[in-house]
């Protein structure tokens, strides 16, 4: 009877996906670029963020040249972007300590800034042929309810029972066919919502299908009440100009552009003068917007402000953007929203 990988690769090569932008190379620089982007989004979003980065970076060369703000800028409302300081500060390291070349080996390419496991072993089977498993959303979906385990996958002792059964189901040959299969199916069969049991081509021996515990597994990630916070930021107009803010490196939207935060508590004409070092004339209210994050939701109060343009700021975070340019500015997809909403 053909094992679990056989079925796979057979599957793979009549239904698996081709049409993929980052497949049918093994350019470990796309690879892991896709790899990279795919990193809890889907596929949909991040296909047009893909290209317009390599338009506007074609090699590692290129993106380690670059300054991190125009890397931020093209990651902007793609979201999580930690990866993206991540990806610029890994190109330098390639660059400067490798020679521009990514290592063959997974456990090498694994220390590099922003890759972990189940990447640095994808861009070895995709790129370098290696024998190794991988272990992305898709995957741990396939194999808990193919293999009927229980348990929230996020947790050490699950993820490791994971690993584990990952290495021992990988075929001898055709390993890149195999991931990709896995990979695929996750995405078009052993989806998370409404799966497509019967077109799947290990179906028969699947324990949660055949124990009609498809919906159960894999076990959710435990309940928690989000917690939420508010904050007041301030949208400085003056004249076809608005004040924004480089936020720090680390922490929410770190290192991109933001509307300036009022502190709890401060009246917003006095802050604007004391520590912005703008002059308001006026002050208005605007609707409230909430975006939610992975630990927390936020409500933001922003307040119109009628300012006037000072050629010096108190803060060198600070600068005045023109409206007209804020699509090639790096702005959260909170205050892209906010800004594109203003009449």
């Amino acid at each position: 009877m053909p094992s679990f990988a056989k079925r796979l690769i057979d599957w793979q090569a009549s239904h698996g996906r081709r049409d993929l932008p980052w497949q049918q190379t093994t350019d470990p620089y796309r690879v892991w670029l896709s790899e990279i982007m795919l990193q809890q989004t889907q596929v949909a979003t991040v296909i047009g963020y893909y290209t317009r980065f390599l338009e506007r970076f074609p090699s590692l060369e290129a993106l380690a040249a670059a300054p991190v703000e125009d890397v931020m800028v093209l990651w902007s409302g793609l979201g999580y972007y930690a990866r993206a300081r991540n990806l610029h500060a890994c190109a330098r390291t390639l660059v400067l300590q490798h020679g521009g070349l990514f290592p063959r080996d997974p456990a090498a390419l694994a220390r590099l800034p922003g890759i972990g496991r189940s990447t640095a072993n994808a861009i070895a089977v995709f790129c370098f042929g290696a024998r190794a498993p991988i272990l992305d959303g898709n995957v741990k979906r396939l194999l808990c309810r193919y293999l009927g385990i229980a348990g929230f996958p996020g947790t050490p002792a699950v993820e490791s029972r994971l690993w584990q059964d990952a290495a021992a189901l990988l075929p001898a040959e055709q390993v890149a066919a195999y991931i990709q299969a896995q990979m695929d199916m996750g995405a078009t069969i052993c989806t998370r919502r409404q799966p497509r049991c019967p077109a799947c081509p290990v179906g028969d021996r699947c324990v949660a299908r055949n124990a009609q515990r498809v919906a159960e597994l894999p076990t959710p990630r435990p309940r928690k009440v989000l917690p939420e916070r508010t904050v007041t930021l301030l949208i400085l107009r003056a004249e076809n100009f608005v004040l924004l803010e480089t936020r720090p490196p680390a922490g929410i939207w770190g290192g991109l552009l933001s509307l300036p935060e009022l502190p709890v508590g401060s009246e917003a004409v006095d802050y604007c003068v004391r520590q912005l070092g703008v002059h308001v004339s006026a002050v208005a209210p605007a609707p409230t917007f909430s975006h939610g994050f992975t630990h927390f939701r936020l409500h933001i109060q922003p307040l119109h402000c009628v300012a006037e343009i000072q050629p010096r700021l108190a803060e060198p975070a600070l600068r005045w953007v023109r409206m007209d340019e804020l699509a090639q500015t790096a702005l959260p997809a909170p205050i892209r929203a906010i800004l594109t909403a203003i009449p």
